[in-house]
């Protein structure tokens, strides 16, 4: 009788891994399953969250983003800005250059 371990046939190794992929298959199955449910529970919450903010209309994500980049969420407000003359635009853009040129120079 030969030492070691008994070698494979290749219906065993076959079977041995028709059986992983089915595991594997199975664990993503489950996982899928779990998924579907959270997702259903936090659209839930969203559509409470919008009906209580008075913002029913509005579905979507693109709508939600783009209220929150633009400070309109909730309130309806928009986000206030403060304005900077041109003077201070040119005074600091100046300041800017002679910075960037020291460093150039300093290289």
């Amino acid at each position: 009788m030969p030492r070691g371990r008994p070698r494979k046939t290749p219906e065993d190794v076959l079977f041995k891994s028709a059986e992983m992929i089915g595991w594997a298959i199975g664990g993503l199955e489950r996982e899928i399953v779990v998924t579907r449910e959270r997702l259903a529970g936090l659209t839930a919450q969203v559509a409470k969250l919008r009906a209580r903010a008075g913002a029913g209309g509005a579905s979507g994500t693109a709508g939600a983003t783009t209220e929150t980049a633009t400070g309109t969420a909730g309130g309806g407000r928009k986000r206030r800005r403060r304005k900077m003359s041109a003077e201070a635009r040119k005074r600091i853009s100046e300041m800017m250059k002679k910075r960037w040129a020291e460093r150039r120079k300093g290289k």
